[in-house]
């Protein structure tokens, strides 16, 4: 196990506080772990049908609710728009997890490998993995096609991966699972979607809070330990991730395959106020954590503003 200095135990604080010891929050991780992980492909029910009138994603949380589009749309047409972007955020949700494990890898590459730190990052990585399975299964039983990101952000993704620091690594992570995880949190309890759906999100965010938990607690004590020329290029990074991840929310083309004017759908998204209000809350307990450990000054944070996920 990794010996704690008293410089870890006492000294170490931000403006949030004393940093926690990395083991002991390690170790309450793995222990809740071991009472609530699932494997969804038996906890599951896969051969269900569609129930009819049932939406994917609450209508609220879609992108043209509360548009002139969304108005002059059939219901039937708003139900299958709701299959569409369910499929899309599923689809982001595997490209933005396959990233995630790959960095945890490399996070742990030069650690002790019999710590708690370390065996709880095999075990998110082990989540991770049975996850993006459980997307995939969920985007096939809808019935609609995936959405990969842009070929652009597809390549960006590739250098991130290479040359992604400490910090930028765990400050992309909430950036991916926080967003996502406010909006499931709306759609579990949610009676008007899908059952299986509800399913998919209730497991996901019980497992991803304590993937939340292990990001921030590590992102805090990298940027009080880091020097400061990759505590500056983690601002501009994060402020750049944001931007990217807010562009590949939606895919356009869930519009097209609903039978919509692509180009009006994305001109009337882009200028709704319901719209940004979404995104604005979805990522707001994030952005005042960034703010609170020094992440949103600067250049980061006008390309947090320009990502239109800061108010």
């Amino acid at each position: 196990m990794t010996t704690v200095t008293a410089r870890d135990a006492t000294v170490l604080r931000d403006a949030l506080g004393p940093l926690r010891d990395r083991e002991q929050i390690a170790l309450r991780l793995l222990e809740s772990s071991a009472k609530h992980s699932f494997d969804p492909d038996t906890e599951l029910d896969w051969d269900a049908a569609i129930e009819d009138g049932k939406w994917f994603w609450p209508p609220e949380l879609l992108s043209l609710y509360g548009t002139p589009m969304w108005d002059r749309m059939s219901e039937e047409q708003r139900l299958d728009l709701s299959r569409h972007e369910a499929a899309a955020l599923a689809s982001l949700g595997i490209w933005f997890e396959i990233i995630l494990m790959q960095l945890l890898v490399r996070h742990i590459y030069d650690k002790p490998v019999t710590s708690n730190h370390v065996r709880y990052a095999l075990t998110e990585i082990a989540d991770e993995c049975r996850h993006s399975m459980m997307f995939g299964r969920m985007i096939d039983w809808g019935g609609a096609p995936t959405y990969p990101v842009p070929r652009l952000y597809h390549n960006l993704a590739r250098v991130l991966k290479t040359v992604s620091t400490t910090p930028g690594s765990f400050a992309a992570t909430l950036l991916g699972e926080e967003i996502l995880d406010w909006m499931q949190r709306l759609t579990f309890p949610d009676e008007r979607v899908q059952t299986l759906v509800r399913g998919v999100t209730r497991i996901h965010v019980i497992e991803e809070a304590r993937h939340v938990r292990y990001a921030r607690e590590e992102l805090r004590r990298q940027m009080v330990t880091a020097p400061r020329w990759e505590r500056e290029l983690t601002k501009v990074s994060c402020g750049e991730a944001a931007r990217v991840f807010s562009v590949c929310f939606v895919n356009p083309q869930v519009y097209e395959n609903v039978g919509l004017d692509r180009r009006e759908a994305v001109a009337q998204v882009k200028a709704s106020g319901h719209r940004a209000e979404v995104m604005h809350s979805g990522a707001k307990r994030l952005t005042d954590f960034f703010d609170d450990i020094g992440l949103l000054n600067g250049v980061g944070r006008r390309l947090w503003r320009s990502s239109g996920l800061l108010a």
